[in-house]
Protein backbone atom coordinates (compact mmCIF):
# COMPACT_ATOMS: atom_id res chain seq x y z
CA UNK A 1 0.00 0.00 0.00
CA UNK A 2 2.78 2.35 0.94
CA UNK A 3 4.54 1.67 -2.78
CA UNK A 4 1.35 2.84 -4.10
CA UNK A 5 0.97 5.77 -2.19
CA UNK A 6 4.37 7.08 -3.02
CA UNK A 7 3.43 6.32 -6.69
CA UNK A 8 0.68 8.02 -7.02
CA UNK A 9 2.12 11.30 -5.09
CA UNK A 10 4.79 11.35 -7.59
CA UNK A 11 2.19 10.91 -10.48
CA UNK A 12 -0.01 13.52 -9.10
CA UNK A 13 1.72 15.44 -6.34
CA UNK A 14 1.01 15.42 -2.55
CA UNK A 15 -2.48 17.57 -2.78
CA UNK A 16 -4.32 15.10 -4.60
CA UNK A 17 -2.91 12.36 -3.08
CA UNK A 18 -4.38 13.82 0.13
CA UNK A 19 -7.44 14.07 -1.18
CA UNK A 20 -7.81 10.58 -2.11
CA UNK A 21 -6.42 9.57 1.20
CA UNK A 22 -9.18 11.15 2.83
CA UNK A 23 -11.81 10.28 0.67
CA UNK A 24 -10.53 6.39 1.56
CA UNK A 25 -10.53 6.93 4.84
CA UNK A 26 -13.88 8.83 4.79
CA UNK A 27 -15.31 5.46 3.08
CA UNK A 28 -13.45 3.03 5.47
CA UNK A 29 -15.41 4.54 7.72
CA UNK A 30 -18.62 4.51 6.22
CA UNK A 31 -18.17 0.69 6.04
CA UNK A 32 -17.25 0.57 9.77
CA UNK A 33 -20.20 2.24 10.77
CA UNK A 34 -22.80 -0.12 8.28
CA UNK A 35 -21.17 -3.22 9.58
CA UNK A 36 -21.46 -2.12 13.23
CA UNK A 37 -25.37 -0.83 12.28
CA UNK A 38 -26.41 -4.12 10.30
CA UNK A 39 -23.98 -5.82 12.55
CA UNK A 40 -22.06 -7.94 9.42
CA UNK A 41 -19.04 -7.96 8.63
CA UNK A 42 -16.87 -5.80 6.38
CA UNK A 43 -17.31 -8.08 3.47
CA UNK A 44 -20.33 -8.32 3.85
CA UNK A 45 -20.65 -3.98 3.68
CA UNK A 46 -19.24 -4.03 0.37
CA UNK A 47 -21.30 -6.77 -1.03
CA UNK A 48 -24.27 -4.71 -0.54
CA UNK A 49 -22.78 -1.59 -1.96
CA UNK A 50 -21.38 -4.08 -5.12
CA UNK A 51 -25.10 -5.38 -5.39
CA UNK A 52 -26.67 -1.65 -5.35
CA UNK A 53 -24.33 -0.43 -7.90
CA UNK A 54 -25.23 -3.54 -9.48
CA UNK A 55 -28.77 -3.15 -9.39
CA UNK A 56 -28.29 0.28 -10.33
CA UNK A 57 -26.33 0.10 -13.18
CA UNK A 58 -29.32 -2.83 -14.23
CA UNK A 59 -32.67 -1.39 -13.60
CA UNK A 60 -30.65 2.04 -15.13
CA UNK A 61 -31.77 3.74 -11.71
CA UNK A 62 -30.10 7.08 -11.62
CA UNK A 63 -28.35 7.70 -7.99
CA UNK A 64 -29.59 11.62 -8.25
CA UNK A 65 -33.51 9.67 -8.33
CA UNK A 66 -33.78 10.68 -4.53
CA UNK A 67 -30.10 10.06 -2.96
CA UNK A 68 -32.14 7.53 -0.53
CA UNK A 69 -31.35 3.77 0.52
CA UNK A 70 -34.48 1.61 -0.03
CA UNK A 71 -36.47 1.32 3.42
CA UNK A 72 -36.09 -1.88 3.83
CA UNK A 73 -32.57 -4.20 2.97
CA UNK A 74 -32.32 -8.23 3.21
CA UNK A 75 -28.89 -9.68 3.47
CA UNK A 76 -29.35 -12.97 1.78
CA UNK A 77 -26.94 -15.33 2.93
Amino acid sequence: MAGVLRRLRRLFGPQKVLVQDQKIMELQAAKEILAEVFRVRISDVNEMIQNRFETASHEDISIKEDGVWPKEFRLDG
